[in-house]
């Protein structure tokens, strides 16, 4: 079988992770003065991933802040399908997801990231950025760990006709393709949805199908590195 080599280089995918990290936070005026900086990223990193970045820019170029933020809070607060924390779709609000956010803090730890405790480990923003500017195999990892909850939250906001859908396109083609075994995961959480089971997250955040509220905390910005 013929191996498919990736079109991106450890700077690439920093730099296009980094980005959509950006983008899936909650649109304030400081994401507004980040666009230069973002159509820079966007154009340094291969497409397809590099156009579905720069589709989202034009709608945020096009798009007045308020509406921007109303959009926001419900496509991710209101809609538990379009949910940006990752071990929901695997876990739901079962007892498992509190072992599974632990080791997300652990991940970041041993890289020596500290995340505020105000924000769940797991929200993809936060993860994208850790993988960006932290540990860009261990991000890798974790993201295909919980690459069927992301194909789940891409196919959401593509139904809904969600302009942030663009970015999980970006996301994903930034990844290797779905395989058979992360398919039928897919087939069973759109027919099933996630576990259920309620119970308390304490200390870990906002309760699940919480998209970002105020946004995820970010950790430090990386140096966005040109196309080489």
């Amino acid at each position: 079988m013929r191996i498919r080599k990736s079109a991106f280089g450890d700077t690439e995918l920093a730099t296009a992770w980094q980005a959509a990290s950006l983008l899936l936070g909650y649109p304030d005026a400081e994401l507004l003065e980040h666009r230069p900086l973002l159509r820079r990223a966007a154009g340094a990193v291969p497409d397809p991933a590099g156009a579905h970045l720069r589709a989202f820019l034009d709608h945020l170029d096009a798009t007045p802040l308020p509406d921007l933020a109303a959009d926001y809070v419900a496509t991710f607060d209101h809609r538990k399908r379009c949910c940006l924390y990752l071990t929901y779709y695997a876990y739901g609000d079962t007892r498992k997801r509190g072992m599974a956010l632990l080791r997300f803090k652990q991940a970041y730890s041993a890289a020596g990231l500290v995340l505020d405790d105000a924000e769940l480990p797991d929200h993809l923003a936060v993860v994208l950025e850790f993988a960006a500017t932290g540990d860009l195999a261990e991000g890798r990892r974790l993201l295909l760990e919980h690459r069927a909850g992301l194909e789940l939250l891409r196919l959401a906001l593509t139904e809904s006709g969600s302009p942030w859908a663009a970015v999980l396109d970006a996301v994903t083609a930034t990844l290797p393709p779905l395989t058979g075994r992360t398919e039928d995961a897919v087939a069973r959480l759109i027919a099933e949805g996630p576990p259920e089971e309620q119970v308390g997250l304490a200390p870990y955040g906002p309760p699940p199908g919480a998209g970002g509220g105020s946004g995820p905390v970010f950790l430090p910005d990386p140096v966005m590195g040109a196309r080489s």
